[in-house]
């Protein structure tokens, strides 16, 4: 099972869900610790030279992705509810990313509630 060496979350990811990554064993670099205030082209270059797959819950990365063609090595948008649980959303994405990590690696996936969507960006 391939798994990610490096998962970048954006600074507007829940604390629960990058703790939850670390606990299973997941290496972690958080925007909000080390890059707080940053764009979201510098949030998507920071993941790209580091070939590290990209967690987010903001919508904008699909602009970056789909219409400004930037480069990327993964991303997952995480499209929860904003009352949902914290802590079963952290299981979920964390669940999501060990399971189907093969299937998302280098493509740009929408995690919602009941359903996971991976989608390849044409080249």
């Amino acid at each position: 099972m391939k798994l990610p060496n490096l998962i970048v979350a954006d600074e507007c990811v829940e604390y629960e869900i990058v703790e939850r990554l670390r606990q299973n064993g997941l290496s972690v670099l958080s925007i909000m610790e080390s890059h707080s205030g940053i764009k979201d082209v510098q949030v998507l270059d920071i993941a790209f030279k580091n070939t590290a797959f990209l967690l987010t819950e903001d919508k904008d990365f699909g602009e970056l992705v789909f219409r400004m063609l930037l480069p990327h090595k993964g991303v997952l948008l995480v499209r929860f509810p904003n009352n949902y649980d914290p802590d079963l959303k952290a299981e979920k994405v964390v669940r999501t990313i060990l399971e189907k990590f093969e299937e998302m690696d280098l493509r740009f996936s929408v995690l919602s509630e009941n359903k996971l969507r991976v989608t390849r960006i044409a080249e």
